[in-house]
């Protein structure tokens, strides 16, 4: 396969796929018409250099895109409120909020995710006098609570809309970086299991934290949490840069390393229906000329078609 530089997000009865600075995000509303709407995202910072340097452009990605999910999904679920709102947000204000929200939602995880997990094994200080030891059974409480959570949302019947669309956001994208046109019959044949998921970024951050975290040895309990929370800007850089070698790559070592991703994802993502498939397509050809991909990857002057 090889890296299209598309990528994508599931939103709440839609897809929404990101090439460059350019978005779409595809919606079937309840009366089955399908809208895409199109629009540019710079990101939060301007440097442009900076974004680039490895490490950095993780965690300026990782801001980006939960900034970029927000605003997609408020898009795609004010299709569904029972009263429209008329009045137009100013859209400072909309920024404003939007940046309260992605905040609060950082802060909410880093609790949930990084401090309960260290607060509970502290508990066992006098069990356990291996910090060593401490720190591996830190990460399994956050591994369980990280799974926890997946497996328990994914009960919930809208979750399990969304984890369709977020299968036919990856067989788009695997459907065009296997050389195929992206066709409904194709894209349904595809994989709906990608290697730069942000399921998979999100479990390789909790390995990652694991091997930091096993290298802070200081005394005082304050001082290790406070190194904890310093250290997350870097965890999700060098958790960002094996993604985006796996997108890259199928070397045997990283698709090795790939695996755990690949298998949580077959509870975040489903096989999607037909019209949901289509939903993607839309979105994929708002934003990104796959024919040209096509004919650029398969050296001929026109696309292939079939398997």
């Amino acid at each position: 396969m090889r890296y299209s530089g598309i990528g994508g997000q599931a939103v709440m009865e839609g897809v929404m796929m990101k090439n460059g600075g350019k978005y779409a995000v595809a919606v079937r509303k309840g009366n089955q018409e399908l809208v895409v709407e199109t629009s540019e995202y710079s990101g939060v910072a301007s440097n442009k250099k900076i974004k680039k340097l490895p490490i950095f452009r993780g965690v300026f990605n990782f801001i980006e895109s939960l900034a970029l999910g927000f605003r997609t999904l408020t898009f795609s679920a004010s299709f569904f409120e029972e009263e429209e709102k008329e009045k137009a947000v100013d859209r400072k204000k909309e920024d404003f909020l939007m940046g309260l929200t992605v905040a609060a939602s950082v802060l909410l995880a880093i609790v949930i995710f990084m401090v309960l997990p260290y607060g509970i094994s502290l508990l066992f200080r006098n069990v356990i006098s291996s910090r060593w030891a401490l720190a591996l059974l830190e990460g399994a409480l956050r591994l369980l609570l990280f799974m926890g959570y997946v497996a328990g949302i994914s009960l919930m019947s809208d979750i399990k809309r969304v984890y369709m669309y977020h299968g036919a956001e990856h067989k788009c994208i695997n459907c065009i970086e296997s050389g195929r046109e992206l066709t409904v019959e194709n894209v349904r044949k595809s994989s709906r299991l990608h290697k730069r998921c942000g399921t998979s970024f999100l479990l390789i951050v909790m390995f990652v934290s694991i091997l930091f975290f096993m290298l802070i040895q200081v005394e005082s309990p304050v001082l290790r949490l406070l190194l904890r929370l310093v250290l997350i800007p870097l965890i999700a850089g060098v958790s960002y840069e094996f993604i985006r070698l796996a997108g890259r790559s199928d070397h045997i070592l990283v698709n090795l390393l790939s695996k755990p991703g690949l298998l949580l994802q077959r509870i975040t993502t489903r096989e999607p229906e037909d019209a949901m498939i289509e939903v993607g397509i839309a979105s994929v050809e708002a934003v990104f000329d796959w024919r040209a991909y096509l004919r650029e990857i398969n050296g001929s002057g026109s696309t292939e078609s079939g398997q």
